[in-house]
């Protein structure tokens, strides 16, 4: 038996990385998934966001450990298309028992420079995409007396980074979300927590763009050039977490052994956390 038999999953930002993952490692516990993605170009991001055919991946993958996968182009940027996921997921699988607000994007530049679309841009997915999330799952949850929704937020949520500002400021807005959430709705059977990583082994931090933010006289750096640089940031001496790190939390504050933890911020941060008080 898995730990999630019979329980139904949703998850946005779910085509490949972080959200892939959640969605196997909740699948192999036992549990249907429901999951959704924008799956298309935004003008700001730096690199190639997933596809189409990534999202159809992940529900082979699912469906591969014999669960059932319900999946949905849609962007967390617009409330109605989040919610109409949800009732798909409802309609499909009869409730919505845990909610993983995993989508989000990373833009670089300073405070002083950045333009008002790149800023909006990362308002819009990265927090408001959250609240959206939120409002979307609330509703049925509250009538089943039960729920496990888990943010994901960041380090960059606790701490502020030069030329990452509006990241940053999103990471902390979803950290104030999810507390406060968490006191609206703890007499009514639901927990809400964050989860902040230190960089994790996807294509948000693995690309050009980012191994320049942090190698900035190198002409172009490789993968392999910026892993003392990412390591730097960790008292464990390693440059980044795994997908499978953060699932593993997940499939923690989603179980019953979490049940009394609600309004919590837990680091996989391979140490970045431990000169921080919060």
């Amino acid at each position: 038996m898995g730990r999630f038999d019979g329980k139904t999953v949703f998850i946005t930002g779910g085509a490949r990385g972080q959200g892939r993952s959640h969605a196997v490692a909740f699948a192999r516990e036992g549990a249907d998934i429901v999951v959704c993605d924008a799956v298309a170009p935004i003008d700001t991001v730096p690199y190639d966001l997933p596809t189409p055919d990534d999202l159809d991946e992940t529900v082979r993958q699912v469906e591969d450990l014999d669960r059932r996968c319900v999946a949905e182009q849609a962007d967390v940027r617009d409330h109605a298309a989040v919610e109409s996921v949800v009732e798909r997921g409802i309609a499909e699988f009869g409730k919505i028992d845990i909610c993983l607000a995993n989508a989000g994007i990373f833009t670089f530049g300073t405070i002083a420079d950045m333009d008002d679309t790149t800023w909006n841009t990362m308002i819009d997915v990265n927090l408001t995409g959250v609240f959206h999330t939120l409002r979307a799952v609330l509703p049925s949850m509250r009538e089943q007396g039960s729920g496990r929704i888990i943010v994901t937020s960041s380090m960059a949520g606790k701490m502020g980074f030069a030329n990452v500002g509006h990241y940053a400021a999103t990471k902390w807005g979803v950290i104030g979300l999810v507390k406060s959430l968490a006191q609206e709705v703890a007499a009514e059977g639901i927990t809400v927590n964050a989860i902040c990583p230190t960089g994790v082994a996807t294509t948000m931090i693995h690309n050009d763009a980012a191994y320049r933010l942090f190698l900035p006289d190198m002409e172009n750096p490789t993968k392999e050039d910026a892993e003392p640089a990412f390591a730097g940031l960790n008292a464990i001496p390693i440059p980044w977490v795994e997908v499978e790190d953060i699932s593993n939390a997940m499939l923690f504050l989603a179980s019953d052994e979490a049940r009394y933890i609600t309004g919590e911020t837990l680091a996989v941060a391979a140490g970045q956390n431990a000169t921080n008080a919060g």
